[in-house]
C-alpha cells in the first residue's frame, strides 16, 4: 500500500499554542493548546507522540503534557519532582528524559508517567537534553557550563549505582550555560559533539577521548548549533539573528584556514534564534526565532525559500517531526515501529481512541520492562562471576574498598573519564 510521509515543523511557545507547519507549503496543519513551554520544552515522543514541558501561570508548579495528533488538549498529565524544561524521549516512545531546576535527570516510564530514576546529573539546572543516534547515550548540558554523557541503559534501569559508576564522561570548558548539544553520527564512542553557550562560543567535543577539539567564538551569546548530514559543516545561531555557517573539515593544509572562517548566511533574523533544524534531508534548514518567525533555508543557495508564521507569539523551540499518510484512507498517522504491541500503518487507517491507545501501548511497556530485568538479571550473574574470577586470581583475598567512595569524593574526580 503507497504510504507518504510530511515533514511537520513544530513550534512551542511560553504564552500560546504549540503550532505545527507543513515544510513544503507553510500551512498551519495541527495545533495544540493547554501549554506554557520553557525553551528546550518540546520532543516528539516515538513516532506518535508529542511531550511538552509545562509551567502552570498560576502556581508555577511544572509537569509534562502529552499530546497525540488527534485531540488538540493533552490527554496525558505527568507529575514531576520539580519544574523542568528539556525533554528527549526513547525512538520506541517508552521513556522521557526531562532535565530539573535542581540538575537531576528525571527517567519517566511512557505512556503511564511512573518515575523510574530520578539522577544528579549536574550541581545547576539542566538546560538542553539529547540523545544520540543509536540511542546508547544520554547527553545533557547544564547552567554551570558543563556536559555530562551517561549510557541510556543507566537511566532507564532502577538499580542503584554510584554516580561516578552512572556517568561515563563529562566535558568543562564553557564559561556559561550550555544552550544546546548536537551528537554526530557513529554511535558509542566514535561520535563527535558540538555544544553552544551563552559565552558565545562553540565548542567541539571527542567522546573517545574525553577531550575538548576545537573552540569557535561568535559575538554575542549562541543558543543553538546543528551539523549537517556528512558531518563537514555546521551552523550555529544565537541573539544577533545571524545564522553563522563553518566548515569541520578541510580537503587539505592550504584550505585549513579558509575552512575556519565563519561566514554569515545572506539574511538575519530580527530576533535571537532559540532553534535550527534540518529539513527535507539534509537540503533544507529551518530556523525559529523568538520574536515568532520561522524561517525555511536552501542550504546550496544560503538564501530562505519559505516563511512559516508571520509574527506569531513567542516561539520557545522547534522540532520537526515525520507525519505519515495513508494514501488510501486519507488519515493522517504517525508511524510507530516499536516492538510488543506497535502499530502497523494499516492498523492506523482509523482513528484510535485515548483509551485504546494507552492499552495497546501499556503492552510495549510491560514488554520492555521485562526486557530490561532480564538485562539486569544477566549483568548481575556476570558481575558475580567476574567477581569469583577475581578472588581466585588473589588467591582469595577480595578488596570492596571501592564501595566505600562516598558522594564527595566522586565530585571530586576527574571530569574527563
Amino acid at each position: 500500500m503507497a504510504s507518504n510521509f510530511q515533514e511537520v515543523v513544530l513550534t512551542s511557545s511560553p504564552d500560546g499554542p504549540i503550532t505545527g507547519y507543513d515544510s513544503l507549503s507553510g500551512v498551519i496543519s495541527s495545533e495544540f493548546t493547554g501549554s506554557r513551554s520553557p525553551r528546550n520544552g518540546l520532543c516528539v515522543v516515538g513516532k506518535k507522540l508529542v511531550a511538552v514541558s509545562h509551567v502552570s501561570a498560576e502556581t508555577g508548579l511544572g509537569s509534562v503534557h502529552l499530546y497525540n495528533w488527534y485531540c488538540k488538549t493533552p490527554f496525558h498529565n505527568l507529575a514531576v519532582p520539580e519544574p523542568v524544561a528539556p525533554l528527549a524521549a526513547t525512538g520506541d516512545g517508552l521513556f522521557l528524559f526531562v532535565g530539573g531546576l535542581s540538575g537531576q535527570i528525571h527517567t519517566l516510564s511512557l505512556p503511564s508517567g511512573d518515575l523510574v530514576q530520578s539522577f544528579p546529573a549536574h550541581r545547576n539546572a539542566v538546560s538542553c537534553l539529547e540523545i544520540n543516534d543509536d540511542e546508547s547515550l544520554v547527553l545533557s548540558g547544564s547552567d554551570d557550563g558543563t556536559i555530562t554523557v551517561i549510557p541510556l541503559y543507566n537511566l532507564v534501569s532502577s538499580s542503584k549505582r554510584r554516580k561516578r559508576d552512572t556517568i561515563l564522561c563529562r566535558f568543562v570548558g564553557h564559561q556559561g550555560s550550555v544552550t544546546s548539544i548536537y551528537c554526530g553520527f557513529g554511535g558509542g564512542n566514535y561520535c563527535t559533539i558540538m555544544s553552544s553557550s551563552l559565552d558565545g562560543t562553540c565548542k567541539i567535543w571527542s567522546l573517545m577521548h574525553g577531550t575538548h577539539i576545537r573552540s569557535i567564538k561568535f559575538p554575542g551569546p549562541m543558543l543553538s548549533v546543528l551539523m549537517d548530514s556528512t558531518e563537514s559543516e555546521f551552523y550555529a545561531a544565537g541573539v544577533d539573528g545571524v545564522i553563522y555557517k563553518g566548515a569541520l573539515k578541510a580537503s587539505s593544509r592550504q584550505a585549513v584556514e579558509e575552512a575556519r572562517k565563519i561566514v554569515p548566511l545572506k539574511q538575519k533574523h530580527y530576533g535571537p534564534v532559540v532553534s535550527i533544524q534540518m529539513l527535507s534531508g539534509g537540503h533544507n534548514l529551518a530556523t525559529a526565532s523568538e520574536d515568532g518567525n520561522v524561517w525555511v533555508w536552501d542550504i546550496q543557495s544560503g538564501e530562505v525559500v519559505r516563511i512559516l508564521g508571520h509574527e506569531m507569539k513567542i516561539i520557545s523551540s522547534l522540532v520537526v517531526a515525520k507525519v505519515y499518510h495513508d494514501a488510501e484512507s486519507r488519515v493522517v498517522t504517525m508511524k510507530y515501529t516499536g516492538g510488543g504491541g506497535g502499530f502497523s500503518t494499516k492498523e492506523l487507517q482509523r482513528p484510535i481512541g485515548v483509551v485504546e491507545l494507552k492499552q495497546r501501548l501499556n503492552v510495549a511497556v510491560q514488554d520492555r520492562v521485562r526486557s530490561v530485568t532480564n538485562l539486569e538479571s544477566a549483568f548481575g550473574i556476570y558481575e558475580n562471576l567476574l567477581k569469583l574470577v577475581v578472588k581466585q586470581a588473589k588467591g582469595g583475598k577480595e578488596s570492596d574498598s571501592s564501595d566505600n567512595d562516598d558522594e564527595g569524593q566522586d565530585e571530586d574526580e576527574t571530569e574527563n573519564v
